[in-house]
């Protein structure tokens, strides 16, 4: 079984608390034995995909196999043609650079769910929202790509992993994914 979930933001990527103040995933209802699949950290939000069987595991996370992931992300500041041409190019993060990518400024802005707590939005600095796809996952990629560049992340959702997508599932909200959903028709 494979299972698409809207993580909300606050929530950590694991059933049992980590001492902090967020919420498990304990709380919304999965089948039994079901584990995440990868991880979003508890200030993103999006799709997170957990399963109760190992080969996808294998499959999803494999850096062989190259799934994309694909984020709506809000930055602070507006980026023009050479940093997002910095992102595409890959970013030295942590002595590491990261594999290119897609990046662009999306226009108009994405419609997207209310956030609890909302950002806090300066008023004085313009925000933006970008398109990101990534081929890798590292903790916290994302955010220091963009801190990389000069516009911090404010808000981070992935809306999809390789061919899955979190589609109009609404913050909380899960459901179960069709093999056909991730591989395509056979």
């Amino acid at each position: 079984m494979l299972i698409a979930f809207h993580k909300p933001f606050g929530v950590i990527s694991q059933f049992t608390p980590d001492g902090s103040n967020h919420r498990t995933l304990a709380g919304f209802d999965f089948p039994p034995a079901v584990y995440p699949i990868g991880r979003l950290d508890a200030d993103s939000e999006g799709l997170l995909l957990l399963s109760d069987e190992a080969r996808w595991n294998a499959r999803i996370l494999n850096p062989e196999r190259g799934h994309e992931r694909e984020y709506r992300v809000q930055v602070e500041g507006l980026p023009g043609k050479e940093e997002l041409r910095r992102l595409q190019r890959g970013i030295l993060i942590q002595g590491r650079m990261t594999l290119p990518c897609r990046a662009n400024r999306l226009d108009p802005e994405p419609s997207v769910w209310p956030r609890d707590p909302p950002i806090r939005p300066r008023k004085t600095v313009p925000d933006c929202w970008l398109s990101v796809v990534l081929r890798e996952g590292k903790n916290r990629q994302l955010r220091r790509m963009t801190a990389a560049i000069g516009f911090p992340t404010l808000r981070l959702i992935r809306i999809r992993i390789g061919r899955v997508r979190l589609a109009d599932l609404r913050p909380g909200a899960w459901r179960r994914v069709e093999e056909r959903e991730v591989f395509g028709e056979r």
